[in-house]
This record gives C-alpha cells, sequence and structure tokens, in this order.
C-alpha cells in the first residue's frame, strides 16, 4: 500500500514566458512556450515520487490527449494509478499561465475540467488507499464535500493529514478538526485570517488566529522570505534558500507540500521536514514549468 496518498488535480499546464504579464487589453510578443504536468495535487504527489516515496494519486481525468500526459507523466514518476477514474463526458484540465522571465513571478487561470466532476461515491472505490497511508494530502481544487469525506476518512485511520488551502476558498469550520498540517500561503493565510502577512511577526499573529479555529499545526510559506510554523507550542522561521537565478516560480508551493509530506512520512522532526520542504520549494524555481520542475533527492544539498 501507497506510504503517502494524495488527492488533488492533474492540469496541462501551457505556460508562456515574456518579458512581462500582459495587462488587459495587450498584446506581448513572448519568448518561449511550455506544456507539461501541472495541477496542485498532480506536482505534489511528482514532488513525493522524486524524492523516493511512495505516492498514490487519486483524481479524475478526461480520455483525451492531455489525460494521456497525466498517465504518462505519473507513470514515468512511478505514481501510482490505479485510484484514477476516466471520464467520457468532460475533458481533463488545463492551465494557462503568464511567466514573467525576469521575476519568475506568474499569472494563472485554471479550467478544472474532469476533477471538479468527483464524486464522494468515485472516491469511496479508492478509500481503503488512503485509510492505510501514512500521510494523507490534498488540497481545495477538488469539490469541497469529497476533500472534506476523505481527510475525515483518513483521521478515522489515524492518518497524518495535511490541508494545503489553495485556492483560497470559504471551507466550513468542520475542515478544521480533521487537518494536522495546514500550509497556506500568505495569500491564502491573509483570506483566512484577515490579516495581511508581510513578515515573521504577522505570520505568528495569522497563526494563532489559526490555530484558534481548532488546527493543531500551521506552516505559512511566504515564498522569498521563506516560512513560519507554529504548533502553538514550538514557532520556527526559516528564512528562504538564496538562489542565483529564479525562472519560474509556478508550483513552488506544490513542492513545499511534496516535500513536507515525504519528510513526515520518513519519521522527520518538524524542523527537518521543514528544512528540507524549503529546500525542495526553492530548487523547484530554477525549472520552468510546474510537475517537471520538481528537484530530486539527489539535487538536495
Amino acid at each position: 500500500m501507497s506510504n503517502i496518498s494524495v488527492l488533488g488535480i492533474f492540469v496541462a499546464d501551457i505556460s508562456f514566458s515574456g518579458n512581462k504579464i500582459p495587462s488587459i487589453g495587450e498584446t506581448i510578443l513572448g519568448t518561449n512556450y511550455n506544456i507539461g504536468p501541472g495541477g496542485k495535487g498532480c506536482n505534489q504527489a511528482i514532488a513525493i515520487a522524486r524524492l523516493g516515496g511512495t505516492v498514490n494519486f487519486i483524481s479524475k481525468l478526461g480520455k483525451d490527449t492531455y489525460g494521456d500526459l497525466a498517465t504518462n507523466t505519473l507513470r514515468n514518476n512511478n505514481i501510482d494509478t490505479s485510484t484514477i477514474t476516466y471520464s467520457n463526458d468532460f475533458q481533463t484540465g488545463v492551465a494557462g499561465i503568464m511567466v514573467d522571465k525576469n521575476t519568475g513571478m506568474n499569472a494563472i487561470n485554471v479550467i478544472t475540467g474532469a476533477p471538479s466532476t468527483l464524486t464522494i461515491n468515485e472516491v469511496e472505490k479508492h478509500i481503503e488507499v488512503i485509510n492505510n497511508s501514512k500521510i494523507f494530502l490534498t488540497q481545495l481544487e477538488i469539490p469541497k464535500e469529497v476533500t472534506l469525506h476523505c481527510l475525515k476518512k483518513a483521521k478515522e485511520n489515524k492518518v497524518i493529514t495535511i490541508l494545503n488551502p489553495a485556492p483560497a476558498s470559504e471551507i466550513s469550520n468542520e475542515f478544521f478538526k480533521y487537518v494536522d498540517y495546514f500550509t497556506p500561503n500568505e495569500t491564502e493565510a491573509e483570506f483566512y485570517t484577515g490579516i495581511k502577512i508581510s513578515n515573521e511577526i504577522e505570520a505568528k499573529k495569522a497563526s494563532i488566529k489559526l490555530l484558534n479555529l481548532g488546527l493543531k499545526k500551521v506552516v505559512i510559506t511566504l515564498g522569498k522570505k521563506g516560512l513560519f510554523y507554529t504548533d502553538g507550542k514550538e514557532d520556527i522561521y526559516i528564512k528562504a534558500l538564496s538562489l542565483n537565478k529564479v525562472l519560474d516560480t509556478t508550483g513552488a508551493g506544490d513542492a513545499f507540500n511534496g516535500g513536507l509530506a515525504f519528510a513526515l512520512s520518513e519519521n522527520k522532526s518538524i524542523k527537518e521536514a521543514l528544512n528540507l520542504a524549503n529546500q525542495v520549494a526553492g530548487l523547484s524555481t530554477l525549472k520552468l514549468g510546474a510537475g517537471n520542475a520538481m528537484p530530486t533527492l539527489k539535487e538536495l544539498s
């Protein structure tokens, strides 16, 4: 059985690189484009697999060219695809990504497609995979009732749960009961707390507000400022890696979550786990694309 199970979406990322991200009504001539695997769940599963973790990906795909790209990508990364549902009626998802090649910053439009129709009945067919995992990792790109159902089942079976609340959207307080690690970035943390975060002090303030909702452990990723962790007793602040040339930040948060899940599955201490996840996230920004930019264990210093 899988050591880590990931519930999430696959989308084909079509990224366009140029000297800037176009404004509304503006056309620019870009420099290059790339089609590769994306979607938070898929990126996280690839990150785990490349670090050497045993991972199962629970999702839904269309029977189309991008669905084939997904299946091939997953298999090439040794990710178990037996938990994927295939749909004749819905397309595989696609994301259009505009990348500013000077800063690596991006703007993204995601069409989720088939995974947005995933049902509780469909995931129930694979629920044993979650129940027998050590870690269950998910996000908010799958229908929420399905996500909540899986988090509940995982906790009933004493599985460690990680919720990466991305994209940020309203969730009921019930979610917080079933989450061990809550991993928003600073924008998502602001959405849930109303606190704008630009430094460690504000990150701590937001984290306390999140713990008061019933969460056990909070990790706020702060982009180039690093990360802040608290469980109410221990606070950890880690700076981001200092990197020479950031090419593309797409998927860095997914790299972090994959790294964290992998490290926890290896019984590392929280400090070691956060350091490893921080490294994985940093290194992922040195390559173009999302899923394909995930580093291997060998690449970590």
